[in-house]
């Protein structure tokens, strides 16, 4: 989400950043989010799903090569354009893909539209802030976002590790290793945080009660919502 104009707020599952413009949020399938805006916001929104993107990319990671996804530090801070120069060619982008989608419905326009896409990500990775740029293509960090990737896919499933690791072609003690190594916790700690996540996304941002919340993550990874809060606040 690029925004050119105005000011406010967007709460990103619990996190609230603020709006600065000119600046750029990203966000991973299965977060929740809420946007707090004035009047005078401007800017372009660019929806697009996994298949869209690697359609013609032989690296099927290289989303997961990006900062800005499934991050590791579970947070979605934005990029502050302080540049003109930045600014402007992004803002280019991002016009030249809604121009696209509104004027060309064949394949031609979607090829326009994605290797824009590709441009805008790759620019906007360069600009992230330094320090949430860390060795992003190391075999254990990749398996580490496949991994959070398929948490958020099939959590309520309540899979064990071993289902996860077998989804990813490893053994237990490795995925258990490399989750250790490139978070500093545990695979089961990261699934209990997954829990406690999800609670707070259902807590603010739908009106469901305590009890239905509760309900939905069945046992055996149900969990108190005093002990979850105090283990991972």
């Amino acid at each position: 989400m690029y925004l050119s104009n105005g000011s406010g707020y967007h709460l990103i599952d619990s996190n609230k950043y603020e709006i600065k413009p000119p600046c750029i949020f990203f966000m991973s399938p299965g977060q929740a989010h809420k946007l707090e805006l004035s009047k005078d916001i401007e800017g372009y929104i660019f929806i697009f799903n996994a298949e869209f993107y690697l359609l013609n990319q032989k690296n099927k990671n290289r989303l997961l090569e990006f900062p800005f996804f499934y991050s590791i530090e579970q947070t979605n801070p934005p990029v502050y354009l302080e540049k003109d120069e930045d600014n402007q060619y992004l803002k280019s982008l991002f016009k030249r893909c809604a121009d696209t989608v509104l004027l060309n419905d064949n394949t031609s326009g979607d090829e326009i539209a994605r290797s824009t896409l590709d441009l805008i990500l790759l620019t906007c990775s360069d600009l992230y802030p330094a320090d949430r740029k860390v060795v992003q293509k190391g075999k254990g960090h990749i398996l580490v976002k496949n991994f959070l990737q398929l948490v958020e896919e099939h959590f309520y499933r309540n899979l064990r590790i071993n289902d996860y690791a077998e989804m990813l072609a490893v053994t237990p003690n490795h995925l258990t290793q490399m989750v250790k190594q490139v978070m500093g916790k545990t695979s089961v700690e990261i699934l209990q945080r997954k829990t406690v996540v999800e609670v707070k996304r259902l807590l603010i941002h739908t009106d469901l009660s305590i009890a239905e919340i509760s309900d939905r993550s069945s046992s055996p990874r149900r969990l108190s919502f005093s002990s979850a809060n105090r283990s991972w606040q």
